[in-house]
């Protein structure tokens, strides 16, 4: 395990200096799961939301979020994102303890000196929290579970993948 690189000697929290690294292409996938009613994923199938089309309106969460990550992790970069992907997963309806289930994965990509994965984590959380808002009104009880990185690629510490860690 190497040295947390955001504090300094004296144990301040810091902007780790990049402007020495190279740029490669980054990558960078994450996931996360809304558990709901299976009523409120009937809603959200049929558009009979409210306040519009949850989808659409969570995945322009997910760009907006992976965009804005540096304004909201203090000590995040600003990159210059290539790409942001979205893609929901509505087909586990009832999946668990009778609840449904949608899942959101977001890939995001780069060509810079640093690592994208909170981009991608934050594109998630914003997607979710955007369901989350969106479905309140007829489900409260709706539970945000399972944000995690999947995988990420470039960079010195080169290609991880949930699972085959070493």
């Amino acid at each position: 395990m190497t040295e947390l690189t955001h504090f300094d000697e004296q144990g301040r929290a810091r902007m780790v200096d990049v402007s020495e690294k190279s740029d490669t292409v980054r990558i960078a996938i994450a996931h996360g799961e809304i558990h709901m009613q299976p009523a409120t994923m009937a809603r959200i199938r049929s558009g009979k939301i409210r306040k519009g089309n949850v989808l659409a309106v969570a995945d322009v969460a997910a760009v907006m979020g992976a965009k804005h990550t540096p304004d909201l992790i203090p000590m995040c970069h600003p990159l210059l994102l290539s790409g942001v992907s979205v893609e929901f997963d509505e087909d586990r309806a009832a999946a668990v303890d009778g609840r449904a289930v949608l899942g959101v994965q977001v890939r995001v990509k780069c060509v810079g000196s640093t690592g994208i994965e909170m981009e991608a984590l934050t594109a998630v959380s914003a997607a979710l929290l955007t369901v989350y808002d969106m479905c309140k009104a007829i489900d409260r009880g709706m539970t945000l579970t399972g944000i995690e990185l999947l995988e990420k690629e470039g960079g010195k510490s080169g290609h991880y993948v949930r699972g085959r860690e070493e």
